[in-house]
């Protein structure tokens, strides 16, 4: 009996450890559902705005492939994929700043069509059978009735097609056709055997670049190629298969050097023909990132909406080198290929990279990047430093192998000094602080203005070193694009402060003083008598009839009261000119709320077209000049205004998902992206994270609970916790602050402290503490 009622027991207990399992695994399974990031995000967002390299939907981060369809093909502003087109003119594998190529077609072919196929291949197609997620998009060609799938690995572009049965296959290559912003010309292909191609493409020059770059690629099919016919009018390709009786699957291999390389990247990154598996390898990549960040509380939308925010931060600014290091070379005279430092496993120990400006990045990806994906921030600077080795500076906005000098200053002297203060970048300080120095000095890359290749007088750098500014205008006539001097002084002065701390670092005492001495030449810009920055002509006169909120009078993309507070580095300084903290609390919350009353934003440039007076808003979070600001009240003594003002912007501007709403603004590659998570993370970082031991703001943040997992390669803290306790809409201020238990002071922590780990934890409530 004893035996038996044991025996009865131990299997009763054993059921109910087995049901306690299933249940925990269950559980389990729930957790890890909703844990997955990419499901969150809304790739769709702000898309009837789009720009060439704003959408991705097939790619990985910083992947040198980013496919998807193309809605609008000719031009760099509103081309690429864009919502409100409803038809598919091609599936193209780059669309990146200033780049572009590899346009294809499924198509069928039938005695109707077979005439003009190679002009009129276009087709309709319908968002109800479209569905995009990170890594994944898919949708039907509702002209041929064919599936179309895509996904990637980093430099190859994955294809699978489901087309009618019983019918003829083929695929168009419109090889010579404006994609974006680029001209592709001298388009070849060419059949190697009866499953391989491979070709090349020229993207033609433009103002931007003015160097040709060619393109190739290797294609293998897992369908047999029948044929392969040429149009000589359109050169156009039309790879025919036949009636293959299956889903057609197509690798496209990507490479700025060789086909050779296209062909190498391939086998290095998908040797296999497994669709699937790449997509879930491909979600997993985005998940493992995403997920360095979770957020608890806010609506679903809130959620969604962070996690989009957070993927435009990670999808801009794609590499250019291939699996083995080889690496496009157009900073001298004749295009060679250059080969990065590999490791000694045979690996590159970095990537190359292409990049839109890192104008603004200050308040945006140096401190997202710095804090959460220091490895992503520490192999930009060491491609930056490649560029500086192979052509004796360093870029603000390279593409194709070379600079752009796409908009103005030294934008990526705060980028790089933010990395080495926060340790992430630790070798050869020596040789990056001559390189940097480097564009600070005449003949430096600060003499340049936008898109000025030829000459470097654009950027007035050698009256800011005599005279103390920029003038506006400068004398000696047109250089290039943004030869604003109010704003150029503004950004020199800041940019000067970033290096003179990296002066300090490394005990260059006299290049210290130097620096910090050109730091303080916004003061010769402020007109004490109005109140405001104010251009000033090269004979030391104010500009007359100065109207500080007309657009781009002396201040890049932006107006005299929007730039009016871009001295990051002095804000103490800045007050001290505007009469004290008193007058100057006043002057920018006034600007706030007029300013509320258009959204904190001057809208896209057809909300502009339609409504002038969006233009002469006081403060602009849809553009980088300005997108500080509600944070310059920390440092006037009232700390609840930045945290009302801060929660009413992203209520206001950047909470939408929708098509038509977003940005509101210049995305530019993941600078805005960027922007929103820090502030509904509620840190930021005033002067970049620049100073010896940086630090970060408190803000407001939108959710109860942020968990931050840190870099254990880079950090000694596993995690980073923000809790919030009494968070809601109306709850925005914060009565109590404390980290680990401790009081913080001021609404500062610095980055040591917070990349120790630790929680910091917030007392919301509906009313300001005084």
């Amino acid at each position: 009996m004893k035996l038996d009622r044991i025996y009865k027991i131990s299997r009763i207990g054993i059921s109910f450890f087995l049901i306690f399992l299933v249940s925990c695994k269950t559980e389990k399974n729930i957790s890890e559902k909703k844990k997955s990031f990419v499901d969150l995000v809304y790739p769709q967002l702000d898309t009837e705005n789009s720009r060439w390299f704003f959408f991705s939907s097939a790619s990985r981060p910083f992947g040198m492939v980013n496919l998807s369809p193309d809605t609008e093909i000719n031009g760099d502003w509103g081309g690429g994929y864009k919502y409100t087109t409803d038809t598919v003119k091609g599936f193209s594998h780059i669309h990146e700043w200033q780049l572009s190529g590899v346009s294809l077609m499924p198509v069928t072919i039938s005695q109707e069509n077979k005439k003009d196929i190679f002009t009129h291949f276009y087709s309709k197609f319908n968002h109800q059978t479209e569905i995009i997620t990170p890594g994944y998009h898919s949708l039907v060609l509702e002209k041929y009735q064919i599936k179309t799938e895509l996904t990637s690995t980093k430099r190859v572009g994955f294809h699978r097609y489901t087309f009618p049965a019983h019918t003829q296959k083929a695929i168009l290559f419109n090889l010579n056709t404006i994609l974006g912003p680029c001209d592709n010309t001298n388009g070849v292909l060419e059949k190697n055997n009866d499953h391989e191609l491979s070709g090349s493409l020229i993207l033609s020059t433009n103002f931007r670049r003015p160097k040709p770059l060619t393109v190739f690629f290797k294609i293998k099919l897992n369908a047999p190629i029948a044929s392969i016919e040429h149009d000589n009018a359109t050169n156009n390709y039309l790879v025919n298969l036949g009636q293959f009786d299956k889903k057609v699957l197509m690798k496209v291999g990507i490479s700025y050097t060789s086909v050779e390389n296209a062909t190498l990247n391939i086998q290095k990154e998908l040797p296999n023909w497994d669709f699937d598996k790449i997509i879930t390898e491909s979600k997993n990549e985005w998940n493992n990132l995403l997920g360095r960040i979770e957020v608890e509380g806010g609506t679903e939308t809130d959620q969604r909406r962070f996690y989009t925010d957070l993927w435009h931060a990670l999808q801009g600014r794609k590499m250019i080198s291939d699996a083995n290091g080889a690496y496009p070379d157009n900073t001298r005279e004749k295009f060679r290929i250059g080969q990065l430092p590999l490791n000694a496993n045979g690996k590159p120990k970095f990537n190359q990279y292409n990049s839109d400006s890192f104008w603004g990045a200050q308040w945006t990806i140096n401190t997202l990047w710095g804090l959460v994906y220091p490895e992503i921030m520490g192999d930009f600077v060491q491609s930056l430093m490649q560029y500086y080795k192979d052509g004796g500076m360093i870029p603000r906005g390279p593409s194709g192998g070379n600079d752009t000098f796409v908009m103005t200053g030294a934008s990526t002297t705060p980028f790089i000094v933010s990395a080495i203060q926060k340790g992430i970048i630790t070798e050869d300080l020596e040789t990056i602080y001559t390189a940097v120095k480097k564009n600070h000095m005449l003949n430096g890359i600060m003499g340049k203005a936008g898109y000025e290749h030829n000459s470097d007088s654009g950027g007035g750098l050698k009256y800011y070193i005599d005279n103390g500014f920029v003038p506006y205008p400068i004398p000696e006539g047109e250089f290039g694009s943004h030869q604003d001097g109010a704003s150029q002084t503004l950004e020199y002065a800041y940019q000067d402060w970033t290096l003179a701390q990296l002066a300090k670092k490394l005990n260059h005492q006299e290049d210290y003083n130097y620096f910090m001495a050109r730091s303080k030449n916004y003061q010769n810009i402020f007109d004490k008598t109005l109140g405001w920055m104010r251009p000033k002509n090269a004979g030391g006169k104010w500009l007359e009839d100065f109207d500080p909120y007309k657009y781009e009078n002396g201040f890049i993309e932006s107006n005299g009261a929007q730039s009016t507070w871009f001295v990051p580095h002095d804000i103490d300084g800045l007050v001290d000119l505007m009469g004290g903290k008193e007058k100057a609390t006043a002057k920018l919350n006034a600007q706030f709320e007029t300013a509320q009353k258009l959204k904190f934003t001057s809208g896209t440039s057809h909300d502009a077209e339609l409504h002038p007076e969006f233009s002469r808003i006081p403060i602009n979070f849809g553009n980088q000049p300005s997108i500080q600001t509600s944070f310059i009240f920390n440092f006037l003594g009232r700390p609840d205004l930045t945290q009302y003002w801060t929660r009413n912007v992203v209520k206001e501007t950047f909470s939408g998902l929708a098509p038509n709403t977003g940005y509101n603004g210049d995305e530019d590659q993941g600078l805005m992206g960027s922007l929103n998570v820090l502030l509904k993370i509620g840190l930021f970082q005033m002067n970049g994270g620049t100073d010896q031991n940086p630090q970060y703001q408190i803000g407001s943040p939108l959710f109860n609970k942020v968990s931050i997992q840190l870099n254990p390669d880079y950090y000694k803290g596993q995690k980073i916790i923000i809790n919030t306790k009494n968070n809601s809409a109306n709850n925005v201020y914060i009565n109590e602050l404390k980290f680990n238990n401790r009081p913080v002071q001021d609404f500062n922590i610095s980055h040591q402290e917070i990349t120790n780990g630790g929680e910091l934890t917030l007392e919301m409530s509906n009313t300001p503490k005084h």
